[in-house]
Parts: structure tokens; sequence; C-alpha cells
């Protein structure tokens, strides 16, 4: 993988987006409204979307399958996966696989990352979205990291139309239970899945242990791991980025491998990379 239009000059540097600002504190405000719409159905509903859109969506779908290949599913059940990842606002398919196949060639380079944990903790959290480079969120430049997404129609529309579907979502949610699960389902459940998210570009490059030395500064974090459904145990990720299994050793509870592994055994799932008998030997 190449990256010659990289400008790794200090002073190309971005300035602060304000329309991505407002959007994040709009939402974030919006969500300080659970406090006066309180129920535990709820309650539920964030849960659940958040186990749903977060661990089936984004560790399973974008993740493990689109970005790094690590099992295979029919195309029906590959596109239905993807369409739950882009329910959890967190960007298209094509943006999300791009930054985060940079993000393993270059770890935590501090120009070609579009996360580096070098350039301190709330960049790695979410400056790094505040102050957008255009390599990482112009289409035209970005698409040359997922280029297999790209042959793909319906990727292509999904990285350019994801946000709107936070209305069909919004519906449903107001017929199932009012207003009070829209905050609840849409506003909450996104601020709360996006520092999950953000967590595993931050903290797991920050604390933690390490089994593996890789050239990075990966740890795994096991209340990371647990907000994220097994995505925490990322010194095995990147040590290991291709295998389908996050959590290695018994006590590293990975969520989201047991859907992976539930996939599999209904035959649904295949060519699953399993973590290298050279590598689990010396655990």
């Amino acid at each position: 993988m190449t990256f010659d239009s990289v400008q790794t000059s200090p002073e190309n540097q971005p300035g602060l987006n304000w329309s991505i600002v407002i959007f994040f504190a709009i939402v974030h405000l919006f969500a300080l409204l659970a406090l006066w719409c309180f129920s535990w159905s709820a309650i539920g509903v964030t849960l659940l979307l958040h186990w749903f859109l977060g661990s089936i969506g984004i560790c399973l779908g974008y993740h493990r399958l689109l970005s790094h290949r690590s099992f295979q599913v029919p195309q029906w059940l590959e596109y239905a996966i993807a369409f739950i990842g882009a329910l959890a606002l967190q960007g298209g398919p094509i943006f999300w696989t791009a930054g985060h196949r940079l993000h393993h060639a270059y770890t935590e380079d501090e120009y070609k990352d579009p996360y580096s944990a070098r350039k301190g903790f709330w960049w790695s959290h979410m400056l790094w979205m505040i102050f957008p480079r255009k390599e990482f969120f112009n289409y035209e430049q970005y698409k040359r990291f997922a280029p297999d997404l790209v042959r793909e129609p319906f990727y292509c529309w999904l990285d350019r139309y994801y946000l709107f579907l936070q209305i069909p979502l919004g519906i449903l949610l107001y017929f199932l239970g009012g207003w009070s699960f829209i905050i609840y389902g849409v506003f909450l459940r996104a601020v709360l899945l996006w520092h999950s998210t953000w967590f595993i570009n931050s903290v797991t490059h920050v604390w933690g242990y390490r089994t593996f030395e890789t050239n990075d500064n990966s740890r795994n974090l096991w209340w990371a791991a647990i907000v994220t459904y097994g995505e925490g145990w990322h010194n095995n990720h990147h040590a290991h980025p291709n295998v389908a299994k996050a959590g290695w050793r018994w006590w590293e509870i990975d969520v989201t491998w047991w859907a992976i592994w539930l996939l599999k055994n209904l035959g649904l799932a295949q060519k699953v990379t399993m973590p290298p008998a050279s590598a689990t030997g010396k655990l």
C-alpha cells in the first residue's frame, strides 16, 4: 500500500472543521435529554442497539469482516452486516475501512495514521475528526485504500447516504416508544458507541498489558474489551490483524468472536482465520 499524496509538513495541518464540531455538539446535547425522559425500556433499547450496531455492525462487520477479511460470509449477509454498521453513525463502510487499513499500514505514524496515538490521547480519541485532513476524509482520496469495496455499487451508495439511515431508525423507535426511545436509541446510543469505539484508538495505545512485542504501543485492556465487545484486546489484534478472534486467552472475553463462532457453526462463515499455532503456543 502506498501513500504518496500524504502531506507530511506541519504547515499543511488542517484547521478546525466547525460543521463537524457542531454536529458532535448537537448529538451530545440531545443525549443529555435522556436525564429528563428516563425509562427502563429506553435503557434497554440503548443497550440492545449499542450491542447490535456496535458488536455486529462495527466490530464484526466494518472491522473484522470488511477491513481485515478475517472470515467470509455470503454476499447477502455481508451486505446486511455492513448496513447494520452504517446505522451506527460512524461513517460509511469505505471511509471506515480505508481509515482503519491506513491505521494498520502506518500505525502511530504522526502523518499517515489517521488517528495516531503519538499525537496525544485526545487526538487519537476524537480530535482527528474535528481537525480533518483531506486525504482521510475526501472520498476521491480515501477510496484508494478500499478498492475491493469501491467496486461494489452497494458500498458506494452506503458510503454516501449512511447518515440518512438514522431517519427510518428514528421513525421506527418513535412508533415503538415515543420520543424517549429516539433520545435513548439514537442520540444517547450514538454518543456511548462513539466513545466506546474511540477508546480503542486512544486508551488501548496508552494503558494495558502487552502479550506481543509489536512495533507500536498497542495494548490489551480489559475494560476497553468489555465496552467494545472484544476489541480492547488490541495488542493481540495488532500482532495478528487478520485473525478473526481478538481475545486469545480463556479469560480474554471477546463477545464479537462468539457471534463469528455462531455464524461458523451455522455454516454461514467460511475461511475463518484463527490464531497461528506458533503464537498460541507461547501464551
